[in-house]
């Protein structure tokens, strides 16, 4: 295999000249491939605009496919969000606050139904949902938690080759005369949160970013710190605790964001590797491909580091579409609905032509970009979190999430935050104080307790 940093330019200009494979009427339903990155926000690639970070073959995704701008998550938090994932609905009615196996049945999950109608399933990688029920899928491979793992072999292996590997393998033996369906669940761009390193790459991306001085946030400062909840503006905080970790000094910030980059950029090239399988095997005009992450990621705005809080680093994730339903004219383009980690599921389903369950809550978002004209969509949702370990570790947290306006509740505290997203996309100058939002603030309060009793 060459060297993976020698491979960036030779692989980008040939997602560059190869030209787009004409879409082959399916000979059977959808095949499914959910490419899911862990700790991922939605800034955090080439063709989104990022100064740094190299993702050409997530970019070039992007460019055969469509690429959603204002993807989120309804509970920004590994084990939660990938229960959200499977079953189609939110943390209150799939019933997973504190990492156990969610209490939907399986038959009622996208993996479930899919294998019950036909489809070979595969799961790879991070599972995180108690128990991994290796008995619901064809070929299934749970595993995370560090970024080197040891094999039976007593030889050591990347997590995100092993990835790769499993992936490849799950390609080449999966039976043609069916579709499949695989989830690829990365471990990166998550921390090695026990270790003082954090992040650990392959030695072989460690000239990457190696050059680059990487920007620091304006909101890392602490006077955007003291601007938060004083709940939130403590050093026993959690997002505090771990901001330590990684960020409070520019060595410690460089260091970390350069591993944590190196990380993104493996995944970017195993994603190449998975779709080159696809392309080569004559399944990729089949195939219904989905990039897209657990949750967002502080990269110390606020402040503050990892995820669990409404604010927009942290509950907004890539979310890139190739589905070879799309018409030439309009791959490449971006959308800028609300698309919720909920939809996915339900979207899944509607490709292979499978009614989704009436417990799910999300929409098949796949009439954004086929329908004409596109049907109605909603304009705001619902964000919740509930409290880990203690208050003072990880407060619970709500929000009604609008594109103009961001109206926050903290139910340990009844404490209110809202943020004009028009005039303050940081979300630095908290106006539910302010006698001239009152009316405002009445308006949200209402929609607000709306969306949550829908969600309940």
């Amino acid at each position: 295999m060459p060297p993976f940093f020698a491979c960036f330019t030779l692989l980008t200009v040939l997602a560059v000249l190869a030209p787009l494979a004409p879409a082959a009427a399916p000979t059977m339903p959808l095949n499914i491939l959910v490419l899911y990155a862990d700790d991922w926000r939605f800034d955090t690639l080439g063709s989104a605009g990022h100064p740094v970070v190299k993702t050409p073959h997530l970019d070039r995704l992007a460019n055969e496919g469509i690429r959603f701008t204002h993807n989120c998550v309804t509970t920004a938090i590994c084990g939660v969000s990938r229960a959200s994932l499977f079953t189609g609905q939110w943390m209150s009615r799939h019933g997973n606050p504190a990492f156990e196996m969610f209490k939907t049945p399986w038959a009622e999950t996208y993996p479930g139904l899919l294998r019950h109608h036909g489809y070979f399933v595969g799961h790879i990688g991070k599972w995180h949902n108690g128990k991994f029920p290796r008995e619901n899928f064809d070929f299934g491979r749970a595993y995370s938690g560090t970024h080197w793992i040891k094999e039976a072999d007593g030889t050591r292996i990347h997590v995100t080759q092993k990835n790769e590997n499993d992936a490849l393998e799950f390609l080449r033996t999966r039976p043609t005369d069916k579709p499949f369906c695989l989830t690829l669940a990365f471990f990166a761009t998550h921390a090695e949160d026990q270790n003082p390193l954090q992040y650990l790459p392959q030695p072989a991306s460690l000239p990457l970013y190696q050059d680059v001085t990487i920007p620091v946030p304006p909101t890392s400062a602490d006077e955007y710190f003291r601007r938060l909840p004083p709940f939130i503006a403590n050093e026993q905080n959690e997002g505090r605790v771990r901001y330590h970790w990684r960020f409070d000094t520019p060595e410690k910030y460089q260091t970390m964001m350069k591993n944590y980059y190196r990380l993104a950029s493996e995944v970017d090239t195993t994603c190449g590797r998975v779709l080159a399988t696809l392309r080569q095997q004559g399944a990729l005009e089949n195939t219904l491909v989905i990039f897209t992450a657990d949750n967002g990621y502080f990269h110390a705005e606020h402040g503050l580091a990892d995820k669990w809080y409404p604010y927009e680093e942290s509950i907004r994730t890539p979310l890139i579409v190739r589905d070879p339903r799309l018409p030439a004219t309009k791959r490449g383009q971006t959308n800028d609905r609300f698309t919720l980690n909920v939809d996915l599921a339900p979207t899944f389903l509607a490709a292979a032509g499978i009614a989704a369950p009436t417990r799910m809550q999300g929409r098949d978002f796949a009439p954004l970009y086929l329908a004409a004209p596109a049907p109605t969509w909603r304009t705001d949702f619902f964000y919740e979190h509930a409290t880990i370990r203690n208050i003072n570790f990880i407060p619970s947290s709500q929000a009604l999430v609008r594109k103009d306006l961001k109206y926050l509740y903290w139910p340990d505290f009844r404490h209110e935050e809202l943020f004009d997203l028009r005039t303050d996309r940081a979300e630095t100058n908290n106006l539910a104080a302010t006698p001239a939002q009152r009316d405002t603030l009445t308006a949200l309060r209402a929609r607000f307790a709306e969306l949550r009793d829908a969600a309940h």
